[in-house]
């Protein structure tokens, strides 16, 4: 099954001493067909970077790069889709990156997110499915 990867699971991945280190590889490597939204990247670098090493995100690019980790564009699209997605969930102050990653999920019809956003991707209702399947 194709899902799309939040940036907390791939930090927790890449974050050896991470708590939920074990449980999000184990996630990332059983899912079938993961897909690295393009929009994570930039949070992800921040992210890494600042707890990890500079290294470790260069790693992590060239595995990208080597094709380990499809990646997946957003579109401007998507970009009408989030905004929506967010005056629609204002109250939640719900994260642009996740409005996007929903709306990914809508345009290529992908009911399953690898994410420890559990909060505001349980709040979600998609157009496409009644709710997202979260791993882990």
């Amino acid at each position: 099954m194709t899902a799309l990867i939040d940036t907390g699971v791939l930090l927790a991945v890449l974050a050896q001493n991470d708590y939920l280190h074990d449980v999000c590889t184990l996630s990332l490597e059983e899912e079938e067909d993961p897909l690295l939204p393009s929009i994570i990247l930039p949070e992800l670098a921040y992210m890494v970077a600042r707890d990890i090493g500079h290294l470790t995100w260069i790693r992590f690019l060239e595995s990208v790069l080597a094709g380990e980790l499809p990646l997946i564009f957003t579109t401007q699209a998507d970009l009408k889709r989030a905004v929506k997605v967010m005056r629609d969930y204002a109250d939640s102050r719900v994260d642009f990156v996740d409005c996007v990653i929903m709306a990914m999920a809508e345009r290529i019809d992908v009911k399953r997110v690898l994410t420890v956003d559990r909060k505001h991707f349980s709040l979600f209702r998609p157009k496409h499915c009644e709710f997202f399947e979260i791993s882990p």
